[in-house]
């Protein structure tokens, strides 16, 4: 289309609400938009260029043709752009990814014995759904937490109650076995679906009390056996009710929404808060972001979430704020049948909140991106570029990271990671635990790692991961890091492999007989893969670190107990495995405990 064509086409545009597309001259869609006023909004793109962004200026170079819908209202034009969007995948949208088969949980109530199904299609046919959710394992993930608790059927069979004999799930506890006369009524089948639906919806303290009346009344009855079902029932919804409760004060329903970028991706986490607990979370991708501002972000997202969502709260915390916030608060009302509020809290615990979400998202994107590492060509050019960079005398195809994790000096640890071709391979790596150091010094415990990891060098055999060379070892820190990890190399006498150190604050490397640290541009791959290696590796040493603390706190808290010596503690730890599953645990349950008596379960219920 010529230019004459094109500003025809916009003078001619109506002023009504609706929604407009552009296409290239192929006829593919390139951009899908709402607007209040269609002439206006549209002819924003065409006036001063200087004011896109850069995405949207390569993309009106492009438009060729301009199709509308006319609309009787914003909120009308809002649904029908996340419809179009959704079916098209425009390329210049901010859109997320997979986003038409986000699964969700179903429960079809209409059937006489309910099953929990996922299914990728949500219905207005009278089933319960639950979600979205991100991908297919992370509802896994939830349907096994479920089923350890409600034992409903998740088979597909038609339910007469004449087969011989259940199936499996039966006999390890996660079916009540409809399938078989005489094991549960219809009734009964129902009360765990009620159960299970109260629970999925964070209301989880209910379903406690339900269970305990039901406990006492079993007890009452002498039906002493389907009482202890209940009460471990009781016992394992409780163990998730601990779980979720926040730290952060929280009170009500309420989503809370942030996001970090990375280049053209968004990583979005969502935590979903019923009652004061988390119930759980969900991470999405949104991709075409790359120069999106932070609030078009925010509001791409909501769109596109809610309206996949089966379920709007009454309150949102957003980490940014949103355009069109009116249109989209009204769109909301209509889904949930009364009032939605949206937040940007800037104080207190809400922005507390918002904080531990962004962080988590943050912690999450790094995750991802060592999962997700480039394809082998970019690896090559990235192993390339730090060989250059650094001088190295050969490509870095193994290299190394080592980090050190403490609280001042205390349940000290380093880790050892192992990147080959610029992957990682889990199975080469190690983990230290300090000996030599007893106070904080971390150049001291770097030291220490790295003799003990050179020290294995000589006395491996040749088949062995210990005696493979690095092309490049790669610590977290500055100057004073590398001059230890040279120090210890030296004692070592390992000098001939390269050593560097990469600083957080600035991202600098530094690498030995250099003045200067090697600053990489951020969006260099050489740099990216570095990073990748040092977060790895502080993220294994972290890991240690946190389960050596733990089972400290474990032991510290049975030492204080008089007559709990090793043994006993180690039947104790072996029995139930954690403090918090002591300290709920029963008399006659810590009588049964190997070399227990009725007067240790009593001073252990004491203390603790």
């Amino acid at each position: 289309m010529t230019d004459n064509l094109l500003k025809k086409q916009l003078a001619r545009l109506p002023t009504s609400p609706g929604v407009y597309l552009m296409k290239d001259a192929g006829g593919n869609i390139l951009y899908v938009g709402k607007a209040a006023n269609l002439r206006n909004r549209v002819r924003s793109y065409f006036g001063q260029r200087q004011k896109l962004s850069p995405k949207l200026e390569r993309m009106v170079t492009r438009v060729d043709d301009i199709d509308f819908f006319v609309t009787t209202s914003e909120e009308e034009a809002l649904i029908l752009e996340l419809n179009l969007i959704k079916r098209h995948r425009p390329r210049y949208n901010a859109r997320l990814k997979d986003d038409k088969n986000f699964p969700y949980l179903k429960i079809d109530l209409s059937e006489d014995w309910p099953k929990v199904q996922i299914t990728r299609r949500l219905a207005e046919d009278g089933g319960c759904y639950f979600g979205p959710f991100a991908s297919a394992r992370s509802i896994r993930r939830a349907l096994k937490v479920v089923k350890e608790i409600f034992p409903f059927r998740s088979c597909s069979i038609t339910i007469t109650g004449t087969l011989p004999r259940p199936c499996l799930e039966y006999d390890i506890h996660r079916c009540a076995a409809p399938c078989i006369s005489g094991a549960i009524s219809k009734e009964e089948y129902a009360e765990i679906i009620k159960q299970l639906i109260l629970f999925l919806e964070g209301k989880q303290e209910l379903v406690v009390r339900k269970l305990e009346n039901k406990m006492r009344q079993a007890a009452l009855a002498l039906e002493y056996e389907k009482a202890a079902r209940l009460r471990d029932q009781i016992q394992a919804v409780k163990k998730v009710v601990e779980y979720q409760r926040m730290a952060t004060t929280v009170s009500g329903e309420q989503d809370v929404i942030a996001f970090t970028k990375d280049r053209g991706h968004t990583y979005v986490q969502v935590f979903f808060i019923r009652g004061g607990k988390l119930i759980g979370r969900e991470s999405f991708t949104l991709q075409g972001t790359l120069s999106e501002e932070p609030e078009q972000i925010m509001t791409s997202f909501v769109k596109q979430f809610y309206d996949s969502s089966p379920y709007v709260p009454p309150l949102i915390l957003l980490q940014h704020p949103i355009e069109d916030e009116a249109v989209i608060k009204s769109w909301l009302k209509s889904k949930r049948g009364s009032r939605v509020r949206i937040l940007v809290p800037r104080r207190g615990n809400k922005k507390n909140l918002v904080d531990m979400v962004t962080k988590n998202a943050q912690a999450s994107l790094e995750q991802l991106k060592i999962k997700q590492l480039p394809e082998p060509v970019a690896l090559r050019a990235a192993l390339e570029e730090i060989k250059r960079e650094l001088d190295l005398p050969r490509l870095p195809s193994r290299m190394e990271g080592y980090d050190i994790s403490n609280i001042q000096g205390k349940a000290a640890v380093g880790s050892m990671v192992v990147f080959s071709g610029g992957r990682p391979k889990p199975a080469h790596y190690r983990r230290f635990r300090i000996k030599s150091v007893p106070a904080a010094d971390d150049y001291a415990m770097l030291r220490e790692v790295i003799r003990r990891r050179f020290g294995r060098l000589k006395s491996s055999q040749a088949a062995n991961s210990w005696a493979i060379l690095p092309a490049l070892i790669l610590v977290d820190g500055g100057k004073g890091q590398l001059s230890s990890v040279l120090k210890a190399m030296h004692e070592a006498q390992v000098d001939g492999v390269p050593v560097a150190s990469l600083a957080k604050e600035n991202e600098e490397v530094f690498v030995p007989k250099r003045a200067k640290p090697v600053r990489l541009p951020r969006s260099s791959p050489g740099l990216q893969l570095l990073q990748r290696l040092r977060d790895e590796a502080h993220r294994f040493a972290l890991g240690y670190h946190q389960r050596i603390r733990k089972k400290q706190a474990f032991a510290s808290a049975l030492d204080t107990i008089p007559g709990i010596g090793p043994k006993r503690k180690r039947s104790l730890l072996t029995q139930f495995g954690s403090v918090q599953a002591i300290r709920e645990a029963s008399l006659e349950e810590l009588t049964a405990t190997e070399g227990m008596s009725l007067g240790l379960a009593q001073k252990i219920k004491e203390y603790l």
